[in-house]
């Protein structure tokens, strides 16, 4: 299994190895010696990059933020002045990129997320990280008119990561609901949310 890309730097090279390794094998499989086999790299290498778990851990987390954001980037969201059915478009396909094609960094995340609540110093980079994505989506809720964006991106988040872990580790595994059937439900709530 090998995850080269003649484009990519180490840095990529070893976090998206690690990557595909939290969603295979879990955070057991998780080791700088399975990352250099699967990442197709001499034995060191990995630590040469990312000396202590702890570093290791870092970069995919880094990772995991930058190859989400391009899931994003690529529903190409639409003005949100639109109001909310504009942004259920959007984001709606963000949701479903992420059950279709991005279902190992899903599975990712949620082992990264679980380390998190066992590691301090993992959950303050991971808090802060993540950070960036809840202040995009603040923004868009904010130029959709919302009235409490805060609070309406927590609802937001829930919504859409409870789809996603339901659908791709939880009871509704075997279901992947449509791109229609997710625009529906975002659009209810978003209508709920916005008031409109």
């Amino acid at each position: 299994m090998s995850v080269s890309t003649p484009s990519a730097s180490r840095a990529d090279l070893v976090a998206d190895a690690a990557l595909t390794l939290l969603a295979e094998r879990g955070m057991r499989g998780l080791t700088h010696r399975a990352v250099d086999e699967a990442a197709g790299l001499p034995l060191g290498s990995t630590s040469n990059l990312a000396r202590t778990r702890q570093a290791l851990l870092e970069l995919a987390v880094r990772r995991h933020a930058e190859r989400e954001a391009r899931v994003l980037d690529a529903a190409e969201m639409p003005d949100p002045s639109g109001g909310a059915d504009a942004l259920a478009d959007g984001l709606a396909l963000a949701v479903h990129r992420s059950l279709t094609q991005g279902r190992e960094l899903l599975i990712a995340r949620y082992e990264l997320a679980l380390e998190a609540t066992r590691r301090p110093e993992l959950r303050a980079f991971y808090d802060r990280t993540g950070a960036v994505f809840k202040e995009q989506l603040a923004a868009l809720l904010t130029a959709a008119g919302s009235p409490d964006p805060a609070r309406h991106v927590l609802s937001l988040v829930a919504w859409a990561d409870g789809l996603m872990f339901s659908c791709v580790a939880g009871s509704f595994s075997t279901q992947v609901p449509g791109l229609e059937e997710i625009r529906r439900g975002l659009r209810e709530l978003l209508t709920g949310l916005l008031g409109r």
